[in-house]
């Protein structure tokens, strides 16, 4: 991979980012990118980038061999500079440019939402990887897949990585003979930047509701749903729940760039959509509901009929609808998606753990209000004699509405929950559990606090029994605890789970 400067300034001009250039050597070609001072810097361009860069990361990066640096100021050096408007913006651009725009060779699937964006890109590939088995990349919250060996799939870092980093990995996508890309976009990717100059085949709106609103996230509401919906302004064809919060604001933005020929609206039991659905029977193993058209577009389609989802809970069915609609756009046949579908399975997500006689463990990813009030309403209606029982905790400076959204969905639905430890931050976890548990009505639900997540696990397992529901809420399958700004190893909640069965039940 290499980048000529020369052609560098000429596309950040012509996106109107270029301030000022230094170039010592007309010809400069880079031949490695990069903006982590402590990696090779060898003849290659170094990004200046983040609120707490110092010049001495400059001064280790020119060390280590960088031939230039991007900055949004210049620094005393002796090497060619680039100075521009948006470090973050100029990043994405020439990180697309240094790996050939790999993005060009790609169909790519974006999908948006406070919740469900993961299962619904899960769906996704797991349909068009039957209609194009191994030529489907994925880029999730949970996994990464960038290629058929087992060495292309691994753990992921973020929803949606930095710009380097994303068009790297869609360019040995590429390399590894992939040509369809499903992967989520978060608004925090818009807010720092990290799909700038990015189009999409297909963008996808599942929903919004007040979350990621912190000192580390989006400052207002307005200002989420503003990042939320570049998604369809980016975006060739759009796939937008008819039912989400801030409709109009919503298909106002998909029709900045699209036609309505090309916008494509799904809702549950909805007359005012082109695809509706309605649930038929919800069980602890699947889900079946029927898909039916409603206007000409949702006909052409040729999705209408009975559709069985191998994941638990109802909710899930209108993810599922979207991934109806995004595959079948994409070129999936109606036997592909019944059988994509019913196959499909997320990591940590609605996963289903049977005790010999301690209840009924759900291990599940919700970590807002609404996914937590969606998954905890659906086995409230389907198992109204049961206890409802919740371990949760919620993150470290960011998402603090959370926080009391757990309390009122712990009030209305649960009959029991130990609060713990979830991704802390620079926070104390028992300042968090304590504000959590101070909004929770405690004549309803009976309340404990365990900071040792595994030791809030198992009192909650020994403690269950007979028909009780028990749900390990909002860590899902992350490996880690991020802590202190450090990721501490953790064994994850479902292996957490098992491992206490197995000491307990054998």
């Amino acid at each position: 991979m290499s980048l000529e400067i020369s052609k560098a300034i000429d596309l950040l001009k012509e996106h109107d980012l270029l301030v000022s250039s230094k170039i010592l050597d007309k010809d400069l070609f880079v031949t490695n990118i990069s903006y982590n001072s402590r990696e090779d810097q060898n003849n290659g361009i170094f990004f200046c980038k983040g609120n707490n860069f110092k010049s001495e990361y400059l001064e280790q990066a020119i060390d280590a061999g960088a031939a230039i640096y991007v900055a949004e100021k210049e620094f005393d050096s002796n090497i060619s500079n680039i100075i521009v408007r948006d470090v973050q913006k100029a990043l994405s651009l020439l990180s697309a440019a240094f790996y050939g725009n790999p993005e060009r060779e790609l169909f790519i699937i974006a999908f948006t939402g406070t919740k469900g964006k993961t299962t619904t890109s899960y769906f996704i590939h797991n349909i068009l990887d039957k209609v194009y088995p191994g030529k489907v990349a994925l880029f999730s919250t949970v996994d990464r897949i960038t290629g058929p060996k087992p060495e292309d799939k691994f753990k992921s870092d973020l929803t949606t990585p930095e710009s380097m980093e994303l068009f790297r990995d869609m360019r040995h996508a590429v390399d590894s003979g992939m040509t369809k890309l499903v992967m989520e976009v978060s608004s925090q990717a818009y807010k720092k930047n990290r799909v700038y100059g990015l189009k999409f085949d297909i963008g996808g709106f599942l929903n919004i509701t007040p979350d990621h609103i912190g000192e580390n996230e989006h400052p207002t509401y307005a200002d989420y749903l503003y990042c939320k919906k570049q998604l369809l302004i980016n975006s060739k064809v759009n796939i937008i729940n008819a039912q989400t919060n801030d409709f109009d604001t919503v298909i106002d933005a998909a029709r900045q760039t699209s036609d309505d020929k090309d916008i494509y609206l799904f809702g549950r039991d909805s007359k005012d959509s082109d695809i509706s659905l309605s649930s038929k029977e919800a069980t602890l193993s699947d889900s079946v509901f029927d898909i039916s058209s409603i206007t000409q577009k949702g006909k052409s389609l040729d999705v209408d009929g009975e559709y069985k989802l191998g994941v638990v809970g109802d909710f899930n069915e209108m993810n599922a609808t979207a991934a109806i609609i995004a595959s079948k756009l994409a070129g999936g046949d109606n036997k592909d998606i019944v059988e994509g579908l019913s196959t499909a399975r997320v990591p940590g997500r609605m996963e289903h753990i049977n005790t010999v006689s301690h209840g009924t463990i759900f291990v599940d990813y919700a970590h807002n209000y609404a996914s937590m009030k969606a998954l905890l309403g659906f086995l409230r209606t389907e198992y109204p004699k049961s206890k409802i029982k919740v371990v949760v905790g919620s993150p470290g400076n960011k998402g603090v509405s959370r926080r009391a959204g757990f309390a009122k969905v712990l009030t209305d639905l649960a009959d029991s929950a130990i609060l713990t430890t979830d991704d802390p931050g620079f926070e104390d976890p028992a300042d968090i559990c304590k504000q959590i548990d101070e909004g929770i009505d405690h004549s309803k639900v009976e309340v404990e606090t365990i900071i040792d997540r595994p030791a809030a696990i198992r009192k909650m397992i020994e403690t269950s029994g007979g028909d009780d529901i028990v749900v390990l809420a909002a860590k899902g399958d992350d490996p880690y605890q991020k802590t202190n700004g450090v990721d501490v190893p953790y064994p994850s909640d479902p292996v957490v789970a098992r491992k206490i069965l197995k000491d307990i039940e054998g």
